[in-house]
């Protein structure tokens, strides 16, 4: 008798209940996140900051973001913690908490301190838990995973302008029941990823070999790291100073400006959605030509616009401009294999902390020149986009 062949392995399935979970906690983190820009406002009027302060609270949340952010995914990739989730939302509640009772400039700059470790242990896991669940739709799942937090960010201002503004500053701590949703979500997800580590225990690990030499692949690496500043800076001057900028040149109230933002914010949700299924039709390196060389028009005509073409060019900014990051991320780990969480860690962690720094040398000129030559000179930033040429084509992709 012949021997029956053994049956080859069925193709993993998408679990499309643990990418929008994860996808549901991205947005409730980034809500509580978003929160803080959102409040430079009263928070500059409370605490008499000048836009060194402010730049200054960016920096600290999101440069503790990005310095634990690597790190963090390092360890987990060599040790996956899929209770970590629940740890880094559990220090955003103690942040957010902090904000909401805060006595001083001090105890401000901590309590964005810990909301950025929040986001630091957080992004590497979850990244890694989209992709684990992506069944082969990587772009997919990354965009999902990161139009969560798009729309939590861009939720942030209508928050802020309807309910913290009206209410104040310690009305943030009403959110911090996000936090513990947040918390009891993540739970099931860490639950569902442990439940796979032991599934796939003995399986053969996933190959780490590199598609391409290891000169090609680090000099890659350099293109997208700085891709990911050029945008992060130019959305920094965005999400930390539009509201300014809209009621210094404009004329508008807090509200209004935040109604702005939220346009802003809104489209940059979507483009991030969009980023993910055209990049698996099309490949990642498309949507980042796309993206990053299609908005240099837009940008450049920004600073000279009237009111309603600002609302326009800012939406359609953010609708291009943010389709990158799901699509960079993507390239990035198939460039690396293996290194979801490193990987992750960077370009999440170096996103925000390239986005803190900016905002803090944007202060400095916005105190000594003004709002409007910020926006002039970031007008040119996406014009290092055309680095894009020297992205490498992987083998067997688009």
């Amino acid at each position: 008798m012949s021997a029956v062949a053994p049956a080859a392995p069925s193709p993993a399935r998408t679990t499309f209940s643990i990418i929008l979970a994860v996808s549901l906690c991205h947005m409730l983190n980034d809500i509580m996140q978003s929160l803080l820009t959102s409040l430079y406002p009263l928070l500059k009027e409370n605490y008499a900051l000048d836009f060194v302060q402010i730049g200054l609270l960016t920096m600290a949340f999101q440069v503790t973001a990005s310095m634990l952010q690597p790190a963090v995914g390092i360890v987990t990739d060599r040790w996956p913690m899929p209770f970590s989730l629940p740890v880094g939302m559990g220090s955003t509640f103690c942040g957010l908490i902090l904000l909401a009772y805060a006595h001083s400039f001090p105890v401000l700059v901590f309590g964005a301190c810990l909301i950025g470790f929040g986001s630091a242990v957080f992004h590497p896991e979850a990244s890694r838990v989209a992709r684990l669940a992506s069944g082969g739709r990587h772009g997919f799942a990354q965009s999902m995973f990161q139009v969560g937090g798009n729309a939590g960010t861009a939720m942030g201002p209508l928050l802020a302008a309807f309910i913290v503004l009206p209410f104040g500053q310690t009305s943030l701590a009403w959110f911090s029941a996000i936090a513990l949703i947040g918390m009891g979500i993540l739970s099931w997800v860490g639950n569902w990823y442990a439940g796979e580590q032991r599934l796939s225990a003995g399986r053969p690990a996933a190959s780490r070999a590199l598609p391409l030499p290891g000169g090609k692949v680090a000099w890659a690496l350099a293109v997208l790291v700085l891709l990911t500043t050029t945008k992060n800076v130019y959305l920094a001057s965005l999400s930390s100073y539009f509201t300014f900028y809209t009621i210094e040149h404009f004329g508008l109230s807090v509200q209004q400006a935040q109604l702005m933002l939220f346009l802003f914010l809104g489209a940059s949700a979507v483009g991030v959605f969009l980023g993910g299924p055209i990049g698996d039709r099309y490949g990642a390196r498309f949507v980042i030509w796309l993206s990053i060389l299609g908005v240099i028009p837009f940008t450049l005509i920004l600073p000279y616009a009237d009111l309603f073409w600002t609302g326009v060019l800012t939406v359609l900014i953010g609708l291009i401009f943010s389709s990158a990051f799901s699509a960079i991320v993507v390239f990035a780990q198939e460039l690396v294999p293996g290194r979801v969480g490193l990987i992750a860690g960077i370009f999440f962690g170096f996103a925000f902390g390239a986005g803190g720094l900016g905002a803090a040398v944007l202060g400095l000129f916005a105190d000594s020149h003004g709002i409007d030559f910020v926006y002039h000179i970031c007008s040119y930033l996406p014009l290092l986009g055309i680095l894009t040429i020297l992205l490498p084509r992987l083998p067997g992709r688009h």
